[in-house]
């Protein structure tokens, strides 16, 4: 008897649709994406996603829609911009 190779546990049917590219520098960003199926990977969940031109692509599941708000101590691009030249304003460059 055969048995047919299985993705694993994270594979189950309601992790399947679609996701949103949230992550602000991915090139896919904004974009909607068909689940393929879902892994687990490093103690996360990651999704294999049809990415048109791009073949099939993986994303870790916080990189999307379904990854939840970013915790508050994270900061934007803009903050970070901020942040540097706050620090070479305080050392006198």
């Amino acid at each position: 008897m055969c048995r047919r190779s299985r993705h694993s546990a994270a594979s189950s049917s309601d992790l399947l649709g679609f996701v949103v590219v949230t992550h602000p520098f991915h090139p896919l960003s904004g974009q909607r994406l068909e689940v393929l199926f879902a892994k687990r990977r490093d103690g996360g969940v990651v999704l294999v996603c049809a990415g048109g031109v791009y073949g099939s692509i993986t994303l870790p599941e916080a990189w999307t829609d379904r990854g939840g708000r970013p915790e508050a101590y994270r900061l934007a691009a803009e903050g970070l911009a901020a942040l540097g030249t706050l620090a070479c304003a305080i050392r006198g460059r």
